[in-house]
């Protein structure tokens, strides 16, 4: 198995494919618009990224490419309807950089209250200021933390939050009153609600059509002056324009990771308007999309990508699947017992192509011994009473054929 790594990662998990006999390319510094040449070059049955965008073209010019593997949680890098399209599957490695993550919001929750990035900016400029800066800083223990999104990230920003005496005001679509109490948070009907309530706002939802600009103009209107917004999800959660505005307008502080249209990881500058605005009159606080960048959670997000691949080499599964269909447009499931004998899946197979029947899914079930089988396969449609008695009929080794309607 060829393993192509189109962009930085770790050595250990270099190490771990090779000693698992996979051939692997390494280009850690290539640029996105070079992948589709490096994957017709290399013909690798995955494809591994961390940033690196993956775009259409890698898919529609892949030969062997059955896997593409995001070395993290989000995956809006990878163009997934793209790879759907190509029968192609992506795979991320979620959870494995949570803590990480977390110990990144509260590192700018801390640097917008305090406004650390401005202090130490004067000090290196030779500047003194201790009175201004003395009147900015609020604290945090008492206040209250907003956090929208509870997955893996957001529990672990909420841990974090108990210790700072922080009570915490959350909202998920998942979440619920038990799971609220477990997390000893209060449950917010909407993201509104969290805005209107919190001091602090940390955001932790995925990017989906859903999730795109969820933090606008309303949204921010809804905060209170003063309150900070922190974002280590996505760029597109926000608006970035009603996030500069706001933070103009009504004092609105950015402790921000992600950005709309932020440069590639191969970039070396940038040109990020809430970066570029008046630092006496506002308060911001940025990093580089470093969130999961520590060593720990690399070795981590190492360990799960070679143990995907792994699990897909020796079974065929792919663990963390994201573009699977959650619901196929299968109405029949068409059980065949049947001798563990050649042809009789053919037979059945045929036949069903013959009634113009697609199969939607199938599985053949082996007992043990191997001397029998079981088939199970999903159809988008009923078939007549022929076809039936042609898969029953047509082989020796079809043992019984039954037909269930699919809920």
């Amino acid at each position: 198995m060829k393993v192509l790594i189109a962009d930085k990662f770790q050595q250990s998990g270099i190490d771990a494919l090779e000693s698992m006999g996979c051939k692997v390319v390494s280009l850690p510094d290539i640029n996105p618009d070079q992948v589709a040449g490096a994957v017709v070059e290399h013909d690798p049955d995955v494809l591994v990224v961390r940033s690196t965008k993956v775009f259409a073209d890698v898919f529609k010019k892949a030969n062997k490419l059955a896997l593409v593997v995001r070395a993290g949680a989000g995956y809006d890098n990878i163009d997934t309807d793209a790879a759907s399209a190509s029968g192609i599957s992506v795979a991320n490695c979620p959870g494995k950089n949570a803590i990480a993550v977390a110990e990144l919001a509260w590192g700018l929750i801390l640097a917008a209250d305090r406004c650390i990035a401005d202090q130490t900016a004067d000090l290196r400029a030779g500047k003194w200021n201790k009175k201004g800066y003395a009147k900015k800083g609020l604290g945090l223990y008492g206040r209250t933390l907003g956090v929208i999104g509870t997955g893996n990230i957001g529990r672990e920003v909420i841990k974090r939050a108990h210790a700072f005496g922080m009570p915490v005001v959350a909202w998920s679509r998942s979440l619920d009153n038990a799971t609220a109490k477990q997390l000893g948070v209060t449950r917010a009907d909407s993201p509104m609600e969290v805005a209107k309530q919190a001091d602090v706002v940390s955001l932790h939802v995925a990017a989906t059509a859903d999730t795109n600009n969820m933090v606008n103009a309303e949204f921010l209107a809804a905060m209170k002056p003063g309150s900070t917004l922190v974002n280590t999800a996505r760029g597109g959660v926000v608006d970035q324009a009603a996030l500069l505005k706001a933070m103009q307008e009504k004092g609105i502080r950015a402790a921000v990771d992600v950005y709309q249209n932020q440069p590639s990881p191969t970039d070396s500058a940038s040109d990020i308007d809430l970066a570029k605005a008046d630092a006496g009159k506002i308060t911001f606080v940025g990093t580089h999309h470093c969130g999961a960048s520590t060593e720990q959670a690399q070795e981590a997000i190492a360990e799960e990508t070679v143990r995907i691949i792994r699990v897909y080499r020796d079974t065929g599964d792919i663990p963390n699947v994201v573009n699977r269909a959650s619901k196929s447009a299968a109405t029949r499931l068409l059980v065949v017992r049947h001798l563990n004998k050649p042809g009789v899946l053919a037979h059945v197979i045929g036949r069903i192509g013959e009634a113009k029947l697609n199969i939607e899914e199938m599985e053949n079930v082996i007992y043990e011994s191997a001397k029998a089988a079981c088939a199970k396969i999903q159809l988008d449609a009923e078939p007549d009473e022929a076809t039936m008695e042609k898969i029953r009929k047509g082989n020796e080794h079809v043992l019984s054929v039954d037909l269930t309607i699919i809920e």
